[in-house]
C-alpha cells in the first residue's frame, strides 16, 4: 500500500483543525496508508518512505512556521536526490494573506524538485465549513492520486 505523509505545525490550533479535515479526506477512500506527524517529529526516514506529502503551517510573520522550516532544513540534504518528483500539496492557516507562507514553502520545495499536484488551501479569517471542505478535498485528492499512481 502506498503511503501519504502529512507534516504540519500549529501553535494556536488552527492548522491542527485544518490537518484533521485533510485526514478526513485522506481516509474517505481508505486507499493509502497515512502517517500524520508534527514538524518536530518528522524526519528524513518519513519522507523517504512516502509516496506523497502534504505540508501544513500557520503563517508566522509573513512566513511559514519556524518548525516547518526546521523540518525542511533537516530533510533537505538527505532527501534531495531520492525524492525528486514527490507529489506534494500545502495548507496554510493565514494570519494575513498567506502569500508569504506559501512562497517560502514553495522556494524550498522547488529546490527539492517535488511536484506540486494541487493548489494550496489558504485559510484567511474564520475556519468555516468551506475552508474545512477544501482541506478534506485536498486530502482526498492527494490520497486518490497517489493510490492510483496518477501523481
Amino acid at each position: 500500500m502506498k503511503r501519504l505523509l502529512i507534516v504540519h505545525h500549529s501553535a494556536s490550533g488552527g492548522a491542527t483543525r485544518m490537518r484533521e479535515a485533510v485526514l478526513e479526506g485522506v481516509r474517505l477512500g481508505d486507499a493509502v496508508e497515512v502517517c500524520a506527524l508534527g514538524a518536530r517529529e518528522a524526519g528524513p526516514k518519513d519522507v523517504l518512505a512516502a509516496h506523497g506529502i502534504i505540508l501544513g503551517t500557520p503563517e508566522n510573520f509573513g512566513y511559514m512556521s519556524g518548525m516547518l522550516k526546521d523540518f525542511l532544513e533537516r530533510i533537505y540534504h538527505p532527501c534531495v536526490e531520492q525524492t525528486q518528483g514527490l507529489p506534494w500539496a500545502l495548507f496554510v492557516r493565514a494570519g494575513n494573506d498567506g502569500r508569504g507562507a506559501v512562497d517560502s514553502v514553495k522556494r524550498i520545495v522547488t529546490g527539492l524538485r517535488w511536484r506540486e499536484v494541487a493548489p494550496p488551501v489558504v485559510a484567511r479569517g474564520e475556519l468555516d465549513e468551506p475552508v474545512l471542505l477544501a482541506c478534506r478535498e485536498l486530502g482526498e485528492t492527494l490520497a486518490t492520486g497517489v493510490a492510483a499512481g496518477i501523481f
